[in-house]
């Protein structure tokens, strides 16, 4: 099985080092993401493609710090109009109903047998945006939705892995880099052994 890891930044990748898993850091945001999944899928040619980074939790979410999770689905939450009631979600829009009915991707190579928990997450480019619906949310990046995006256009076999490194809350900058990477790195290892085992033969 080939397995190809994305990562959004060089801290994300430090500690992680497999044989025969190649990584790639693929950039922070959505533009550069959109970039780096598409390259990766072209020239990579894998079985699956994992992006794997630290996110924020939102307060109302059950999840905690340095819990790692699997993202069962994405939205680009920051996509839509400022009006003079607010801010309107592109999907929202009396002209949009296309994208209403396609604007949070899920992923459907999440199986029943994992071990992880799944989370429910935003992307933008504006983290921490205190204008943004986060009713039904629990993390937030800053890159998964176009991740999402380019693997479901592509027909790429995909999953993407988050470690909660702080509280979404603007004023609250207790992040704790070191330890949600390290288990990021731990639960990295966990999802390929899963992955693996799941791909032998019985």
């Amino acid at each position: 099985m080939k397995i190809t890891v994305l990562f959004p930044t060089l801290t994300e990748a430090s500690l992680f080092q497999r044989d025969g898993v190649n990584t790639i850091i693929s950039g922070v945001g959505l533009t550069a993401t959109a970039i780096a999944t598409l390259k990766a899928i072209q020239a990579e040619q894998a079985d699956v493609l994992i992006l794997a980074g630290i996110a924020g939790v939102y307060p109302h979410s059950p999840l905690k710090l340095f819990d790692v999770v699997l993202v069962e689905s994405e939205l680009e939450g920051d996509l839509g109009f400022f009006t003079v009631n607010g801010f309107v979600h592109m999907a929202h829009l009396p002209i949009a109903m296309e994208f209403e009915r396609r604007h949070t991707l899920h992923c459907p190579s999440i199986t029943t047998k994992t071990a992880f928990k799944r989370a429910r997450s935003v992307s933008l480019n504006a983290a921490l945006a205190p204008f943004i619906d986060t009713g039904n949310i629990d993390i937030e990046n800053m890159e998964g939705a176009a991740f999402f995006h380019v693997c479901l256009q592509e027909n790429q076999r995909f999953l993407e892995l988050r470690a909660i490194s702080n509280v979404a809350r603007i004023g609250d900058d207790d992040w704790d880099m070191q330890a949600s990477v390290e288990a990021l790195t731990d639960g990295l290892h966990r999802l390929i052994d899963e992955l693996q085992q799941a791909n032998e033969p019985h």
